[in-house]
């Protein structure tokens, strides 16, 4: 049984030809591209779960071809990334992925990043949040997307993920660890930088002003409250 499908973009042959083999022995079906060019077309014409994308790719980089797909589709990304700067990772989430992992990297630590993107919120039957309307702005969690005066925004699983978890526990403050650990995973919980970025997003799609937000609030040194109008 598959674990899922995954492509793989880099321009370098024999790192693809290495995480094609690591992936396929833990049963996930895999494609590779050479370009940012051939990860779209792939992606047009055939169904995928998971995007492992190198951000140093020539012609149209990894975060050109991050933002691309992000404009059609809410499958996960992992971006791969020679530098280790807090900024070029900050840049990677801006973009739009959900994760990434730095060069060179481990398989258990691979496999881990991809189980992590591909996790998704663990809730009972019956008790995720189906809608929510605030003011003129309604939250269809089970269509994946938001509408704001009257425009649709889409949501990847992780911002939905991470709404879902704040406004399951409503004027609540939840401290950053365990919004990392609920959404992303038991492995994650000191990476600040990923709520920065996935607030924001969030932000801009919920917010009537995002500078000056009145739903997702930030605790600071705490964490992240909803705040659900009475």
């Amino acid at each position: 049984m598959s674990a899922g499908r995954i492509l793989v973009v880099d321009d370098d042959p024999q790192l693809r030809r290495t995480m094609r083999a690591a992936l396929t022995i833990k049963n996930y079906e895999v494609s590779d591209a050479r370009s940012g060019e051939e990860a779209l077309d792939r992606l047009r014409s055939e169904p995928y779960d998971l995007v492992l994308l190198d951000i140093k790719m020539p012609v149209m980089t990894g975060m050109e071809t991050c933002k691309a797909i992000r404009a059609n589709s809410e499958i996960a990304v992992i971006m791969l990334t020679v530098s280790n700067s807090e900024k070029d990772k900050v840049d990677a989430l801006d973009f739009g992925a959900d994760d990434y992992i730095t060069k060179p990297f481990s398989t258990p630590e691979l496999l881990a990043r991809i189980r992590a993107a591909l996790r998704r919120l663990p809730v009972p039957p019956g008790a995720r949040l189906q809608r929510i309307s605030l003011g003129n702005v309604e939250v269809d969690f089970a269509a994946h997307c938001l509408t704001a005066g009257g425009r649709t925004a889409r949501m990847t699983p992780k911002e939905l993920d991470l709404l879902a978890y704040l406004a399951a526990h409503p004027n609540t403050t939840i401290s950053h660890r365990e919004l990392l650990q609920a959404v992303w995973g038991p492995d994650y919980g000191q990476e600040l930088e990923y709520l920065r970025v996935f607030i924001n997003r969030l932000r801009k799609k919920l917010e009537p002003d995002p500078a000056n937000p009145r739903f997702l609030i930030t605790d600071a040194w705490a964490g992240y409250r909803f705040c659900l109008p009475k």
